[in-house]
């Protein structure tokens, strides 16, 4: 499929931040064939008028929890703890696959349609969700949640079918999927168990994605139990050997940071979920100095209620400024490559992230006609301050479009739609009497 895309402009996050205004965009096959001229024999398919548009690379989210669209709104005005033990873990025993099918279902609908290409996963039932990723179109990187601590405890399955998972997923969907171990944090796997998993990513050539330093009290339970902070724990039971993810990292040592950067490590903030369970903020500079790949991710619904990745685009520095007293925190266009080329490269997409020739043609058209684009004195503030999830029109992954005009193309939203509140409606009916039960 080749798609010409003429009089738009294109950002392209290149290593100049390259902005050509009114310009032409040609997609051929799954790549970008150029921007500017159109070249000799290119021949589109489709042409589209891209006046009063802005492209720019697709939105990589680089953690979050996609079925929890179950739990949005269930779970509210808690403090982590509690958010958790009392709603999260309870809610999560009632859990069938056919939930997580429709829940992920809802949010790669909710993803595409605010300019989400690709998503680092990490709950249950993953075969499920790499179903929904074949029939989305998105780029997906799949970690099916393990606890260590008896197979009672596991959901859906124990270690050995987390890895048959992987491996039989594994570059799956014409390319688009990658699969992850994933040990759900050091304050619940215990250590033999990580050093399992850690030997197991090794002997596999499996990327590593987990939560890691939530809390200052998770910080000194790392320290009283083990004698060392949960990063330095993780490196010692070799989690950080080969490539991985750490979601949040929010209290971290100088030895820390430096222990992340050493071993290549990248982090998934979270700021909306931070806020939210007014969980503390974390200090991204210090990661920034050090050459760590930091990227954003919206979190689980059940934290953060949305999956609007432009949301987060927009809170993160402003989080950051608020946080440490400095108006010069994540600047310019900084927040928009740790969502686009930060995380495809967390993912393992690193052919995404930037438009130029060859690259991905994994790429967003917003439209920039609505009053809060004007006046532009900069364009790139206008996207991270001012542009909405709404104001996506067109999603491409691999060239292949997956939003028209607003217009789902790979989908059934309405039934989707449907589906999810009508069984999330009944997995709260269960949930509510395990409640009862809980608090006895």
């Amino acid at each position: 499929m080749n798609t010409l895309i003429t009089d738009l402009d294109v950002l392209t996050l290149d290593d100049a931040g390259t902005l050509h205004a009114r310009t032409t965009l040609c997609l051929e096959g799954k790549v970008i064939r150029a921007i500017g001229e159109v070249p000799p024999g290119f021949v589109p398919d489709e042409t589209i008028d891209g006046a009063g548009h802005l492209a720019v690379p697709g939105f990589y989210n680089a953690h979050c929890h996609s079925p929890m669209t179950f739990e949005r709104g269930w779970a509210e005005d808690l403090p982590l703890d509690r958010w958790f033990n009392e709603r999260i873990w309870v809610a999560e025993s009632a859990l069938t696959p056919d939930d997580v099918e429709w829940g992920a279902a809802l949010a790669a609908c909710e993803m595409i349609r605010s300019g989400c290409v690709g998503f680092n996963d990490h709950y249950f039932y993953m075969d499920r969700v790499a179903g929904v990723v074949e029939r989305s179109g998105m780029k997906a990187a799949l970690t099916w949640c393990q606890f260590g601590i008896g197979a009672d405890k596991e959901v859906g399955t124990g270690l050995a079918g987390a890895v048959a998972f992987a491996e039989a997923w594994q570059g799956k969907a014409d390319g688009r999927l990658r699969t992850v171990l994933g040990p759900h944090s050091p304050y619940v796997c215990p250590p033999a168990f990580l050093r399992e998993v850690a030997a197991l990513a090794r002997e596999k050539r499996l990327p590593i994605h987990i939560h890691l330093a939530e809390s200052p009290g998770q910080v000194a339970n790392s320290r009283r139990d083990h004698g060392l902070t949960p990063t330095a724990h993780l490196e010692a039971c070799g989690l950080f050997e080969g490539p991985a993810v750490a979601a949040h990292a929010l209290y971290l040592t100088d030895e820390d940071v430096a222990i992340l950067a050493r071993r290549g490590v990248s982090v998934a903030h979270c700021p909306i979920t931070y806020m939210k369970l007014a969980m503390g903020v974390g200090d991204l500079r210090p990661l920034l100095r050090a050459g760590v790949n930091v990227c954003l991710g919206t979190d689980g619904p059940g934290s953060n209620s949305d999956m609007d990745m432009k949301e987060v685009i927009r809170f993160a520095p402003l989080l950051q400024k608020f946080a440490t007293n400095d108006a010069e925190a994540l600047a310019g266009d900084l927040p928009l490559r740790m969502a686009t080329r930060h995380g495809a490269r967390a993912l393992g997409f690193p052919e995404a992230g930037v438009l130029a020739p060859g690259r991905a043609a994994d790429l967003v058209l917003l439209r920039t006609d609505g009053p809060h684009w004007f006046p532009r004195h900069d364009l790139v503030a206008n996207l991270v301050h001012c542009g909405k999830g709404g104001d996506v029109a067109y999603v491409f992954v691999d060239g292949r479009m997956l939003l028209r005009k607003g217009e789902l193309l790979t989908l059934d939203e309405e039934r989707i739609r449907w589906e999810a509140d009508r069984r999330a409606r009944a997995m709260v009916a269960k949930n509510l009497s395990i409640v009862r039960e809980y608090k006895g």
